[in-house]
């Protein structure tokens, strides 16, 4: 009984919570619903039945997607407890063959969170139509496709959520103050987006504990106003209930009020943020705050704004804003905008955490992904989509300076990205759920059916800024695309042209090189072998660390792996090589370790484990192939088998010294560089550090210790990071589209974009570069002639002058003209 109780009140905690991070974009569209809707020709339809069509629509539109699809049926489609496209899309890549994800391992499926309870069942057998898409690869591309399709649709539409909700909200404004110029509420609707961003950057721990309550002030209060115009206005409104009201509306309307539905969907604004969100609460949270809070008030908002309607119909303009009491009219109209504020905010949010799923699935510009423990829970933080979204929702509210515009834009971006969502749940309910094919075509049928119907009436709005999301969208989906396409032409090309092993093993456990103290760390996207960047550095310089470890940091379509699944350890060659591998799993929503000493002593510790489990279990044999691959830290004695010591900067946490025979090994050059970058950096001064000391343990064979001795002297020593910093072209004679796309589209991205050291978070101190050079085309030499090169970087320069100079023109052109 205690459990249960406690059970009940956490589920309202949760609910409580998710009012201010999942429901305020869906929360502020009665601002500019009927506006929107009666902004065409239907504005010549002036009486009751028509208003009372539109809230009928309205009311089915909100039940039937928010309520029924999404809140019902959706939150039941989840990944692990996480949604979104990419939830989505990673469940259908689990099971059924259609990850296009590169070190893809039959050891990730080992997972605990793999393969969900109740989601499938191995031994069912799969339907045709599940075979027929597994055995073409055109048909995965073209889902891969789909799903960045419905990722840059959601960015898209989070550069018009706080733009139309902002604008809105404080155009209520001229309701009180004729004489105020509209130009003026624009101006004062910047300054609070540019308020927004900024408050990004800071962070939202400050403040987001008052997002809740302003949500459920804003709810209460609209539906306070809705209560009394149904009373004041039009008692009969409640009659609208009845579908037979759409049937009369369209009876009346006919064109004009199938051309009114892009006004009428953007009633359902805000629930794909619904679902994205459900990571951070549970699906009966959420499901008991919108059943019984968001969409009672909801509906008694749209009704009461139809009764005033129905008798002041000269004011749909400000329909809003003119149905509030006198009384209650400067408290409501500052509710209105602390909750577009709220819903803009939500919605910045969500975009950076599709954009950093993006990122990790490969399909997106290196970043910087910040956070912060102190910040929300599993709250990130992107300063380059920050700032971009920034300035785009400015061109876009300076450009437009009207919410029907906005609307018009807005809805096309949000209805598009809901079908995309029908679409991959038919999938899931054939594929995940084996259901039968029948069954997800009539899923399909019913929901796509209507939300084709709705698309239709908002491609009428394209000429009317309707264009302007549609652009977007391509620019965004084409980046995501060709980067996905570069990383995975240099993944294939890195995977036939690595090491072989075999040249490996002729050389000898000394590599044909000196071998100095230390760690060195390098970094690679294969999962097996030996890159071709590492045989290229020491025959170019013959000198390495002591001890190799190969670091695979790889992502894995799941949201997230725990610590002691996280690394897989395995040995390179004979154990007198002292080589290593260590592949590091991520899921799509997990976020990196910043601090590079607990990162450097998760490796170390990871390796002796492995050491030790391989002496305790017969090892695998000294062969000329990679030995298998361990998860060391489900281990009973991980981490038990070494003494620790934590320093904070200078100051030794305890009473013992670790030997310092491996730091005489640095020059007095290097020991003097290190000095000045720490004076330098004070944040590496305070950092965390931990040193690691074997314990006093008899050992069967006496050359496990020795190895264990030599890891830990070498980490003494210092670790050092091998990344390859590689230089991505098409050969000279490709065809013109494959060379534009290479050479300059891909070239650009990764010109522009943040260095691989950063998002692995690698200090510049410890950093090495290789540089590798990649003709993704087969059959080309590692180098290029001095004309062709010269060829394109002129070409590479010219494009990208002429890139930067169309997006400033761009920018500029919606500013100035307009939608």
């Amino acid at each position: 009984m205690a459990e249960c109780k406690n059970r009940r009140k956490h589920v309202l905690l949760l609910a409580y919570q998710s009012f201010g991070m999942v429901f305020s974009d869906l929360c502020t569209p009665p601002l500019y619903v009927y506006k929107c809707t009666f902004s065409g020709r239907l504005r010549h339809y002036q009486n009751e039945d028509t208003v009372f069509g539109a809230f009928s629509l309205v009311f089915w539109t909100l039940t039937l997607f928010s309520l029924f699809k999404y809140v019902g049926f959706m939150l039941c489609a989840n990944d692990n407890g996480e949604g979104g496209i990419f939830a989505l899309y990673s469940v259908i890549c689990r099971h059924a063959k259609f990850c296009l994800l590169p070190n893809q391992q039959a050891a990730d499926e080992e997972i605990s969170t793999y393969h969900s309870v109740g989601y499938s069942n191995r031994n069912v057998v799969s339907s045709r139509f599940k075979k027929f898409v597994e055995g073409h690869k055109k048909m995965k591309t073209a889902l891969l496709v789909l799903v960045l399709f419905g990722a840059a649709v959601f960015i898209t539409i989070a550069i018009f959520t706080p733009a139309i909700s902002i604008l809105s909200s404080v155009e209520g404004l001229q309701v009180r103050a004729k004489n105020l110029h509209h130009g003026m509420l624009v101006i004062i609707a910047l300054f609070l987006l540019i308020g927004l961003f900024v408050l990004q950057h800071y962070g939202m721990h400050r403040v987001a504990f008052i997002f809740s309550p302003i949500v459920i002030l804003w709810l209460l209060s609209i539906a306070f106003v809705g209560i009394y115009n149904i009373i004041n206005w039009n008692p009969r409104v409640y009659q609208a209930l009845s579908p037979y009201y759409i049937y009369k509306f369209f009876g009346e309307t006919g064109k004009d009020g199938w051309i009114s539905l892009g006004g009428i969907l953007l009633c359902i604004t805000g629930t794909e943020v619904v679902f994205a969100g459900l990571g951070q609460f549970t699906a009966s949270s959420i499901r008991v705050a919108f059943s019984f809070v968001v969409y009672p008030c909801l509906v008694l908002q749209y009704m009461g704004q139809a009764a005033f309607l129905s008798k002041n119909f000269s004011s749909v303009s400000t329909s809003f804003h003119s149905s509030i009491p006198d009384s209650l009219f400067w408290p409501v109209t500052v509710m209105a905008t602390l909750a577009a504020i709220v819903a803009g905010q939500a919605v910045v949010s969500a975009t950076f955490s599709i954009a950093k799923q993006c990122h990790a699935l490969g399909c997106f510009p290196r970043i910087k992904i910040v956070h912060k423990s102190k910040w929300v829970h599993r709250q990130t933080y992107i300063p380059e989509i920050n700032w971009a979204l920034m300035i785009l929702c400015l061109a876009v509210t300076v450009g437009s300076q009207d919410t029907i515009h906005l609307g018009n834009a807005y809805g096309i971006a949000c209805i598009t990205g809901i079908f995309v969502t029908t679409c991959l749940t038919s999938m899931i309910i054939d594929f995940v759920w084996h259901k039968n094919l029948l069954v997800a075509l009539l899923y399909f049928s019913f929901f796509g059916i209507i939300e084709i119907i709705f698309v239709s009436s908002s491609c009428m709005r394209i000429p009317k800024g309707g264009w302007f999301p549609l652009v977007l969208t391509a620019v965004f989906m084409s980046v995501m695309y060709v980067w996905h396409y570069g990383s995975r032409k240099k993944y294939l090309y890195d995977l036939h042209n690595k090491a072989s092993m075999k040249w490996i093993l002729t050389l000898g456990p000394d590599l044909g090189i000196v071998r100095i103290p230390g760690i060195g760390l390098v970094y690679t996207e294969l999962a097996s072998g030996v890159p071709a960047m590492f045989s290229q550095f020491i025959t170019d310089l013959p000198t390495f660390y002591q001890v190799v470890v190969f670091i695979c940091v790889k992502t894995v379509p799941i949201p997230y792996v725990s610590q002691k699944e996280r690394y897989l350890i395995g040995r390179i060659g004979p154990k007198p090589y002292r080589m290593y591998r260590c592949i590091v799993r991520y899921g799509y929503k997990d976020v990196h370790e910043n601090d590079d000493y607990d990162f450097e002593n998760a490796i170390v510790m990871s390796v002796a484990e492995f050491i030790q489990l391989e002496a305790e279990g017969g090892g695998t044999l000294d062969g000329s192939v990679d030995g298998r691959l361990a998860v060391v830290r489900s281990s009973e004695n991980f981490g038990k088998r070494f003494m620790m010591s934590e320093s904070d900067g200078n100051k030794e946490s305890s009473s013992w010294s670790y030997p310092a025979s491996g730091s005489s090994s640095r020059s007095a050059a290097l020991q003097k560089l290190k000095s000045i970058y720490e004076l330098e950096s004070p944040e590496f001064c305070n950092r965390r550090r931990i040193q690691l000391k074997l314990l006093d343990t008899t050992y069967k064979d006496s050359r496990v210790k020795e190895e264990l001795l030599e890891l830990l002297e070498a980490k003494d020593a210092g670790v050092a990071y091998v990344i390859g910093h590689s230089h991505i072209k098409a050969k000279w004679n490709a065809t013109f589209w494959k060379r534009l796309l290479i050479n300059v589209f891909l070239s650009f991205l990764r010109k522009n974009c943040r260095s691989p050291s950063v998002g692995l978070n690698i200090p510049h101190i410890s950093l090495i570069e290789v540089g590798m050079n990649y003709y993704l085309i087969p059959g080309m030499g590692p180098f290029a002639p001095a004309s062709e090169k010269n060829t394109v970087a002129f070409e590479q320069q010219a494009i990208e002058l002429i890139i930067l100079m169309g997006f400033v023109m761009f920018v500029q052109f919606i500013i100035q003209v307009g939608f």
